[in-house]
């Protein structure tokens, strides 16, 4: 043991080396989009998206019968980056979605106290179409271009104490 030295008492060796790390709170996510994009915005003007994302797994169960669930999410996307996807996404669009858990609460139109969990999403990449198209390029309809990185301006959309995110009292849904 060597002595701590805010104090005459010695420490175990151990106790010092396993100091415990922040907490991680990050998710990723690879699903459909239930819905056409929620977009809103703020009574200070930041925009913000409202995604509906489908995950879904699938097993053989232990009578060899096919089995499937799915998991709805509700995405949160800020700033330009929610901008852009409210203008490209739509339903049956698959995505990928990185980002983080946030539960909120809210009093409904009863007064009762209410719980919401979501994903404010930090990424969110465009992979293939929906309703049976291929990735985003030669899908021979009149839908735009996928954006490029530069469209979103640099914009993370991470929300809380960034530039991409709001304060959770500037939610507008």
């Amino acid at each position: 043991m060597s002595p701590d030295p805010r104090t005459t008492e010695a420490v175990p060796r151990y106790a010092k080396e396993n100091v415990m790390a922040a907490g991680v709170n990050k998710v990723i996510l690879v699903g459909h989009l239930g819905a056409d994009p929620d977009m809103r915005y703020t009574p200070s003007g930041q925009g913000v998206c409202e995604l509906r994302l489908a995950t879904s797994e699938s097993w053989n169960d232990k009578n060899g019968q096919r089995q499937e669930r799915t998991e709805w999410h509700r995405i949160v996307v800020w700033g330009k980056r929610a901008e852009v996807c409210s203008k490209y996404l739509s339903k049956g669009r698959q995505v990928f979605v990185e980002g983080r858990i946030q539960t909120r609460s809210y009093d409904d139109k009863e007064g009762i106290k209410r719980y919401m969990t979501e994903i404010i999403a930090s990424d969110v990449q465009f992979l293939g179409g929906g309703k049976g198209e291929g990735g985003g390029r030669g899908r021979g309809d009149d839908s735009p271009p996928p954006p490029s990185d530069a469209e979103f301006g640099g914009y993370g959309g991470g929300g809380g104490g960034g530039g991409g995110g709001g304060p959770d009292d500037d939610i507008p849904f």
